[in-house]
């Protein structure tokens, strides 16, 4: 259910697998108590049988025989071990989700907010210098497109004759490409703009991966002249940067060289590239400030501003109708004398008393760069630096973390005002981790509750739901066996596997009651428990994970969305079957031990398995 409510763009891909596993769990309850038992009704005995049926009976016989020997023999030799020592066996099983949780905490087993996902389009983004004459843009994406062929060609040249890794190829020049998916943004058109997208075969069909390709193509690129930002992708799903710092200073000087500092900071990491910032440097300008000289004859910014203006754009004279249209008539240079720089700066200034005197001596003429875009949020200038990261070489929570530790807060040490937050992939985790762990804790809330209620026990509940946490320790060693990175999806598994490893604890502590309802001892009651339901524990957790295995074995790239969630899913619930089956009866009977150490009796707690609100009024009455 908390997979339901997770916000964020990633809460809009995952709503549709809770809403869909809920559906089919409410129609199996419908079917286990209703349809189910009229099917258990038609079984015959088919022991003496010659049938396929009956063959298929002796085979499941026999397999039951061989469990039951099993049961008998190495589980409950291990499981009364573990009763014997069972303080010990506690430490064990807290040492290990100590150094899982360790392992996760220190990087050992890396964790990325989205895993690489195979895409058929490599795209490449060109943005040179603002005011870049087209022609020139149209050159330099001409040479990058050429080294994009000559890499594919080296590749080709591994294949059969005839075969090839690429489809075809698509070049704009003068403008953006929208990108796909959420995030993508829109289309712009400049002549500095310019896209590349290159479509290769279909990710089954071929061996090599496109994020490969597009390492080779980058590296065949040199330094280019004029060039702004270049960059790759080749991801079939992007929810932003891997790394995305925003910066926000009331004084754009100070976001400059704050952010000159973090791009040059990432150029140490390895795996990183597309270092880029949204600083988008405009045309060249000259910026006039009056002189006193100017102002003390009465001129004044406005007069300046103005008279600049109409010398060089124009000054409506008057306004003429011609037909249905009017037509401004305006008053300004002749062309011959607005396109050298010397006409500008020897332009004449009236003054107010009606004088003239040279622009020059009337401002002081600064030239420089201007802004093609500002950007601001909460009344300041922020700039957003960005960089992409290779899984391979580098991770990039770990790359965030050691920014946040050390680069950002003295970046804040050093320019006042400065203030720093993180965008892209690292904003949107945090969004839907903070709305999943709400959701999360609701659930658990909802679970104890849940089973309070019938258990008639506050403490119960708890030892049903001690295998959440180590469900965690077979998640992770399954990511370490299927060769994957934790990611968020593999959270989200986490979370719809509390829900179900409880099922079993729920099937072991249920049997234990009903023993001792029946007059045994504790720890025959465990014993007798552990031997009854390890045959429904077993079969439950086998047939979940093997109905997990063919996502989690999926050779589709396009499938590595869903797999993390499967393998924190199947090999949490293989694992928390045997914490279900050696640990909660070694916290069943630590329970007991706490219990006589308060003075709660055998009688006193058979009682209260037989009717808790009967035990109160007794202890009222006496």
């Amino acid at each position: 259910m908390p997979l339901v409510f997770v916000s964020g763009m990633m809460g809009k891909f995952i709503k549709v697998l809770p809403i869909i596993v809920i559906t089919l769990l409410l129609v199996s309850l419908v079917e286990s108590l209703l349809v189910l038992p009229a099917h258990l009704s038609f079984g015959r005995e088919r022991r003496n049988g010659k049938g396929l049926l009956a063959r298929i009976d002796r085979v499941r016989q026999l397999f039951g025989r061989g469990l039951e020997r099993f049961v008998n023999g190495p589980y409950l030799t291990v499981l009364k071990f573990n009763l014997s020592f069972r303080y010990a066996s506690l430490a064990l099983g807290f040492v290990a989700l100590l150094l899982t949780a360790g392992f996760i905490r220190n990087g050992l087993i890396k964790f990325t907010f989205m895993p690489e996902i195979e895409g058929d389009r490599i795209s490449v983004s060109l943005q040179m210098n603002e005011g870049t004459p087209i022609e020139e843009t149209g050159r330099v994406t001409q040479m990058i497109l050429e080294k994009g062929l000559e890499t594919i060609a080296e590749y080709d040249s591994r294949l059969a004759p005839g075969d090839s890794v690429l489809r075809n190829t698509y070049t704009l020049v003068g403008g953006s490409v929208a990108g796909g998916g959420p995030g993508g943004g829109s289309a712009s058109t400049a002549t500095n703009l310019a896209s590349i997208a290159a479509f290769l075969t279909s990710s089954e069909e071929r061996d090599i991966p496109a994020s490969e390709i597009s390492a080779a193509w980058r590296a065949k690129i040199g330094p280019i002249p004029g060039l702004d930002s270049l960059s790759f992708r080749s991801n079939l799903m992007r929810l932003g940067a891997n790394i995305d710092v925003q910066l926000a200073h009331t004084d754009f000087a100070v976001l400059e060289k704050a952010s000159l500092r973090i791009k040059t900071a990432l150029q140490e990491y390895r795996g990183i590239s597309d270092i880029e910032d949204t600083y988008a440097r405009g045309k060249r300008e000259i910026k006039l400030q009056l002189k006193p000289a100017a102002r003390a004859l009465g001129v004044t910014e406005t007069d300046l501003g103005r008279q600049v203006r109409g010398a060089f754009y124009g000054s409506e004279a008057l306004r003429l109708q011609r037909g249905r249209d009017e037509i401004k008539v305006m008053v300004r240079y002749p062309e011959a004398d607005r396109r050298k720089l010397w006409n500008f700066e020897t332009m004449r200034i009236h003054t107010a008393d009606g004088g003239e005197m040279p622009l020059s001596q009337a401002a002081e003429l600064i030239e420089g760069q201007g802004f093609s875009e500002i950007n601001r949020t909460d009344r300041k200038r922020v700039i957003n630096v960005s960089a992409a990261v290779d899984e391979e070489q580098a991770n990039a929570q770990q790359i965030i973390s050691a920014l946040k530790r050390g680069l950002l807060p003295q970046l804040a040490a050093d320019y006042p005002g400065l203030t720093w937050d993180m965008e892209g992939e690292e904003k949107e985790r945090r969004e839907s981790m903070a709305s999943m762990s709400k959701g999360f804790l609701l659930a658990l809330v909802a679970i104890f509750s849940l089973l309070a209620i019938p258990f008639r026990s506050y403490s119960q509940p708890l030892l049903i739901m001690a295998a959440i946490p180590f469900g965690m320790i077979g998640a992770v060693l399954g990511h370490i066996i299927m060769g994957y990175n934790l990611s968020l999806l593999s959270l989200f598994g986490l979370v719809a596997l509390s829900g179900v490893v409880v099922n079993d604890s729920l099937l072991l502590i249920d049997k234990t009651n009903s023993n001792r309802r029946a007059g045994m001892s504790i720890y025959d009651a465990i014993i007798a428990a552990g031997s009854r339901r390890f045959r429904p524990i077993l079969l439950t957790s086998l047939t979940t994970f093997f109905g997990l295995m063919p996502m989690m074995t999926e050779t589709s790239m396009q499938a590595r969305f869903l797999i993390p969630m499967a393998i924190s899913l199947g090999f949490g619930i293989l694992f928390a079957t045997g914490i279900t089956l050696l640990l909660v009866p070694v916290l069943y009977l630590i329970l007991e031990d706490f219990r006589r150490l308060i003075g709660f009796s055998e009688q006193h707690a058979r009682q209260h398995l037989d009717d808790p609100g009967k035990q109160t009024r007794s202890e009222g009455v006496s």
